[in-house]
């Protein structure tokens, strides 16, 4: 991974985090839950930069939401760990799906992105039912079924919004060049959308 790589992977984390605080603020729903859109970012460097570059972005850009549901919220040291581990899958799941399905070599990407970004919640979806039924339990004697049932609606509804949108960036190509640009390693033509790293 080459410095222009790497500052795309702290550009979109550095996204994460900054709309996950706007959406922590504007959207709170119960105590210990609030909207989330810090994918964002991770789904950004899956689509564009591959399972690694995911996976890491996923790592960084959970930062701030296992603060504030971690330290600051219910789910103390576990959710400082355990809500970047979830990200992390996220962006780990969808890079690998746009790999093996060469996305860069299909027509009407937009349309494969929404159902690929679905998709690629589930693992951290399962991660999450982990981690409230049995991590927080466990460790510090919190979480349970209970507070899945406004979680789980909730994470699916934001997938389902942002799937839409990473279709929508996709689709762009004018964005798709931009972010092309910071893999200049790549033998691809900057001109498909998305242009995505092998690894």
């Amino acid at each position: 991974m080459d410095s222009k790589a790497l500052s795309f992977v702290v550009m979109m984390s550095v996204l994460g985090n900054v709309l996950f605080l706007i959406s922590f603020y504007l959207g709170p729903i119960a105590t210990g839950v609030a909207f989330d859109f810090s994918h964002v970012g991770v789904f950004i460097a899956a689509l564009y930069g591959g399972p690694i570059i995911g996976f890491m972005t996923g790592l960084l850009a959970g930062i701030l939401p296992g603060i504030f549901f971690g330290p600051l919220g219910q789910g103390s040291w576990v959710g400082l760990i355990g809500l970047p581990i979830g990200k992390s899958l996220a962006g780990l799941t969808l890079g690998l799906l746009q790999h093996c399905l060469k996305m860069q070599q299909r027509n009407r990407q937009s349309i494969l992105t929404v159902p690929l970004v679905i998709v690629s919640y589930i693992p951290e979806c399962i991660f999450t039912i982990f981690y409230f039924v049995s991590l927080l339990p466990f460790f510090i004697g919190g979480g349970g079924v209970g507070i899945l049932a406004f979680v789980l609606p909730k994470a699916w509804a934001e997938i389902v919004v942002m799937s839409f949108l990473m279709a929508a960036l996709v689709g762009n190509q004018g964005f798709s060049n931009f972010v092309n640009n910071f893999f200049a390693y790549r033998k691809e033509n900057l001109g498909s959308r998305p242009s995505v790293v092998k690894h």
